[in-house]
């Protein structure tokens, strides 16, 4: 995936009144405000209320669905290999949120969880630095994992 597809897609989520926002290594790029990184999809927390909006909006972009884990994720590709990894996150009244996980797990989002960043010069609404540190505990991290890590320690805020 390339910045000005992710660009783009957002630039379209946000003129269609999709609420979401990117996850994983673009998200670390976005509030880097660069891209640090080759990344082989996008990743993007999307309130599930707005998940039928989104996969019509990416249907007309070429994306077709190529693995459906709901209600965890949904993978999305379209045919020159760009892949959106779609997580449906279940908004409660205070701004929380909720992601299904397999096997019955959950994934929280704090209500402080989302801010904004930019790539290519783009506001770009994604994960904090905080809710992407939270989101990579627990497994053994791969190299981009580790390299995603550093980043954002160092944008951790000092306490």
């Amino acid at each position: 995936m390339r910045k000005g597809d992710v660009v783009a897609l957002f630039e379209e989520f946000a003129s269609s009144g999709v609420n979401a926002w990117a996850a994983g290594g673009w998200a670390v790029d976005a509030l880097v405000g660069h891209q640090t990184r080759h990344h082989q999809d996008l990743d993007v927390a999307v309130d599930r209320r707005d998940i039928p909006t989104l996969l019509r909006l990416l249907a007309k972009k070429g994306f077709a669905v190529t693995a459906d884990w709901s209600p965890s994720r949904l993978e999305l590709t379209a045919a020159d290999g760009r892949t959106v990894d779609v997580h449906p996150v279940a908004f409660a009244d205070d701004g929380t949120g909720v992601q299904a996980g397999f096997g019955g797990d959950e994934f929280r989002y704090a209500a402080d969880g989302f801010t904004t960043g930019t790539i290519d010069g783009s506001p770009i609404p994604c994960l904090s630095v905080q809710q992407q540190l939270q989101f990579r505990e627990g497994y053994d991290p791969r190299p981009v994992d580790d390299h995603d890590v550093a980043l954002l320690h160092r944008l951790r805020p000092v306490r």
